[in-house]
């Protein structure tokens, strides 16, 4: 079992794979956050700004696209 966390852990940080997700975390955390709190970004009323859902809007894309950047991989090496 920890071997196999090990073996996930590094593959999700290998470099083009980071970059990736940071691609993927950036182009949809914009247009959810654009949907989600677009008024108040557009306003800078960072007083009401729920700063909470800005950053889970970012990290919720980077670990989906990192996740299945891992799984293809991970079914990639089984073959």
């Amino acid at each position: 079992m920890i071997h196999k966390v090990n073996r996930v852990v590094k593959i999700a940080s290998e470099k083009e794979i980071v970059i990736s997700s940071i691609k993927v975390a950036l182009v949809v955390g914009v247009i959810l956050n654009s949907i989600n709190q677009g008024e108040k970004l557009i306003a800078l009323d960072f007083k009401h700004l729920n700063f909470l859902k800005l950053i889970i809007t970012f990290s919720v894309p980077y670990m989906v696209s990192t996740y299945a950047s891992v799984k293809v991989k991970l079914q990639k090496q089984k073959v």
